[in-house]
């Protein structure tokens, strides 16, 4: 944490500069490495934050820096208890959108670019926007936040890695959409579905990664220990074809505190 926060203070004084830039990047390249440690996640999560990619861990470090300073102003300005969770939104958005650009990680127009890039829009939800090209071996994804703060979406990616490695989400940048929503612009496999998953077997492959149903009568929604895990309908739990086992493709996951 003395690390962290010695982020926060060169961000406090000058602002995304060079020198700030390349502590961050320093710190994200050693969380690669595994010679430090983030302290969001505990020890078997870190893979999913390490293949989760830098542009993810740069980004979960400037949300942080977000949520403690805007929290400390309130503090200071007498303010009772936490700010409510759309004013660290705000603030974390605000800040990854000029860290992204600053590093050359943010799209201005980015559907167009992604269907140039990367194929037409195949499919769009309440969560993301995927766009695919025929024989790719990866989808490309634009994410929106249904979280009430921009570094809890941030942590579900890590948390899905660490949860389904096989699907994992690999961040390659930030953009806003036409409607001005921030969106987190990502990569992750392909997967050939050669059925829904029924809720038996969901129920089986959750309560093998340690999960039991929370009784809610619905039938999707689990937690452990440390996790919820939401939204595990057929439409997000296929078959795969090569495997014949289930495979998630999204869902909602967060800490239970």
């Amino acid at each position: 944490m003395d690390r962290l926060q010695h982020i926060f203070g060169m961000i406090a004084q000058e602002g995304f500069s060079d020198i700030t830039l390349q502590e961050i990047n320093n710190y994200v390249n050693d969380i690669q490495n595994g010679t430090e440690n983030f302290f969001r996640f505990n020890l078997s999560e870190h893979a999913g934050l390490c293949t989760a990619g830098a542009p993810l861990i740069g980004a979960s470090i400037v949300a942080c820096y977000a949520a403690a300073s805007i929290t400390a102003s309130s503090n200071a300005e007498g303010g009772q208890g936490s700010p409510a969770n759309w004013e660290i939104d705000e603030r974390q958005e605000q800040l990854i959108e000029q860290w992204a650009k600053a590093v050359n990680l943010w799209e201005e127009n980015s559907e167009q670019f992604l269907v140039e890039e990367f194929g037409p829009m195949i499919a769009q939800g309440a969560e993301a926007k995927v766009y695919y090209k025929d024989g790719d071996t990866s989808v490309i994804k634009e994410r929106c936040s249904i979280y009430s703060t921009t570094q809890k979406a941030l942590d579900a990616i890590v948390l899905h890695n660490y949860l389904f490695p096989e699907t994992a989400m690999n961040v390659i940048g930030f953009t806003r959409d036409s409607d001005g929503l921030m969106r987190i612009v990502l990569t992750q496999p392909y997967v050939n579905c050669l059925r829904l998953a029924t809720k038996d077997e969901i129920d089986k492959m959750v309560a093998a990664k340690g999960f039991h149903d929370n009784w809610n009568g619905q039938g999707v929604n689990y937690i452990s220990d440390r996790l919820a895990l939401e939204d595990m309908h057929p439409a997000n739990v296929f078959i795969d074809v090569v495997t014949e086992k289930p495979i998630c493709i999204d869902c909602i996951v967060k800490f239970l505190k």
